[in-house]
């Protein structure tokens, strides 16, 4: 065991990840969740993003090792020197975003997303959905499979996928982007101010049902959706100095 912080591992539950547990714990010592001051996380941006959302509330700073598919968001995976990592890993502070989404009898869920909320249509109907930003519609009527907002450290998931802007963290910008949108065709989203508080309402809801998530939680037949970035919730990711989070964004911005 080395001398250093007080360590959690937490796996995903694929072989390499529990074994790869395995090996730290024996090498370094595992300390008890609640007794931990710093996280280390082993699988893939999944795992990531899922003990993010176990530590809400207690901002433990987490440090991230790939033994997943994808790891945007995890160091490379090595068991030597980690206290050393530890020890230079530079830290990136995230906010993210609050949900509270409205079923169609008028109740109220909420959630947070540290990648992005997303709403999707349900049926073979597109969904319509206004779009207001700060209490001033933007969009009367927006015509397509779905829309979301993701934070900067999400604009590399989804948001990407759907063709959106890659956002450098620090930017204190919100990608705001539609998912195969019918029309307006030459809408192509937005970029807002972080402090910016986004209202969706699902137009037709009946004919046209929509769901939203934040993440991983999902809210089936929606007809508003409230969305804003928490300033009160602090999430800290530990990268190593070579490669850090804003870094990658940047590199990702020219990988061809």
């Amino acid at each position: 065991m080395s001398d250093g912080p007080s360590i959690a591992f937490l796996a995903a539950p694929t072989e390499v990840a529990r074994s790869a547990q395995d090996k730290l714990a024996a090498r370094y010592g595992a300390a008890p969740l609640d007794r931990a001051e710093v996280v280390v996380a082993l699988g893939g941006d999944g795992m990531m993003l899922e003990t993010q959302h176990r530590l809400l509330g207690r901002n433990l700073p987490v440090y991230g090792m790939n033994c997943g598919s994808v790891g945007f968001l995890m160091n490379d995976w090595r068991e030597e020197g980690l206290v050393e990592r530890l020890a230079q890993a530079q830290a990136s502070i995230l906010h993210p975003l609050r949900m509270k989404a409205f079923s169609g009898n008028g109740v109220a869920s909420e959630a947070l997303a540290i990648n992005e909320v997303s709403l999707l249509r349900e049926t073979r109907q597109a969904a319509k959905i206004r779009v207001s930003i700060d209490g001033k519609v933007r969009l009367a009527e927006l015509i397509c499979d779905g829309i979301l907002i993701s934070t900067p450290a999400g604009s590399t998931a989804y948001n990407l996928s759907a063709h959106g802007p890659i956002v450098p963290l620090g930017a204190n910008l919100l990608p705001l982007t539609p998912i195969s949108a019918f029309r307006p065709r030459r809408w192509r989203g937005a970029l807002l101010p972080s402090e910016a508080e986004v209202v969706f309402e699902v137009l037709e809801q009946e004919k046209r049902p929509v769901s939203a998530t934040a993440d991983y939680t999902e809210v089936r037949d929606v007809r508003r959706v409230e969305v804003r970035e928490d300033r009160g919730v602090a999430l800290t990711m530990l990268f190593d100095p070579d490669h850090g989070l804003s870094e990658r964004i940047i590199a990702e911005q020219f990988t061809v």
